[in-house]
């Protein structure tokens, strides 16, 4: 029987997030012929101990090193033997079964990935989709967000988007597409290598969807502590994809906005 599906996680200390996702998986994909792959990156916490006591039939390669999530990802692909690729964040829950999701990936060559709704850990609505980077959203980023009234309520009239970037929290993709871009840049060690992925996909031609009727919760580990890492993210993007003066512009832009957030947290630390 052809495998249908690997399921990729990368792991970095999230052990108290591992037993719902992974429980989470078994409902909700046990009409889809799949596997698991999780790359542990050298977590200090018991996580492989207790994968491998609790779920002793998933492949866990335990990494010497933190990888970092583009690379802990690829090094999982490489191991995977599904003919479609499910990337998803260990602090998630799925909420519906996918298989309506892969089919219309299956039925729809000419997509690249797919997306679906994104819940916080209350169930509200978290947009995980955007636009690529450009010259207003480097300097306003709630810009990137926003395609239209519905991507900023969550309140949807079509089942199918098409967008620019999805969050890499949840990523539906066929393998073979995964492969033709070589996998996530490693350049990127956390943050916006998610962007570049669909960015690279947009280049060979594909589209990135956004499926409406399906949900995942994700406990969202994104903090302004983490700003310095997000914006080293978007100033390698603006290196790889932009040239010229509108690469210039871009990293002005970009400066101003880390400048005023910079100014913005010492007020809200005052």
């Amino acid at each position: 029987m052809i495998l249908e599906l690997s399921v990729i996680l990368v792991n970095y200390n999230g052990i108290e997030y591992l037993d719902a996702c992974l429980k989470s998986i078994e409902e909700n994909l046990a009409t889809i012929n799949y596997e698991i792959i999780i790359i542990d990156n050298c977590s200090s916490d018991d996580s492989c101990k207790f994968i491998k006591e609790n779920y002793p039939k998933i492949n866990l390669i335990e990494s010497k090193n933190n990888n970092g999530f583009g690379k802990g990802n690829n090094l999982a692909v490489q191991q995977s033997k599904g003919s479609y690729l499910l990337l998803l964040n260990v602090d998630t829950i799925l909420q519906n079964n996918i298989k309506p999701a892969l089919d219309y990936l299956i039925s729809n060559k000419e997509i690249g990935a797919l997306g679906i709704n994104m819940l916080s850990g209350t169930k509200k609505y978290l947009q995980a989709a955007g636009k690529f980077p450009n010259f207003i959203n480097l300097f306003w980023m709630k810009k990137a967000f926003s395609f239209n009234k519905e991507f900023i309520s969550g309140n949807f009239s079509n089942l199918i988007y098409e967008v620019d970037w999805l969050t890499g929290s949840f990523i539906l993709m066929p393998k073979n597409v995964f492969e033709k871009i070589n996998g996530f840049d490693e350049d990127y060690f956390l943050y916006v290598e998610d962007v570049d992925l669909c960015k690279r996909i947009s280049d060979l031609g594909y589209k990135r969807v956004f499926y409406t009727s399906l949900n995942y919760i994700h406990f969202v580990g994104f903090n302004k502590k983490k700003n310095k890492m997000l914006i080293e993210g978007f100033q390698l993007y603006i290196n790889k994809h932009f040239k010229g003066i509108y690469k210039y512009i871009c990293h002005g832009l970009l400066k101003i906005n880390q400048t005023i957030k910079k100014i913005k947290s010492r007020f809200d630390e005052d």
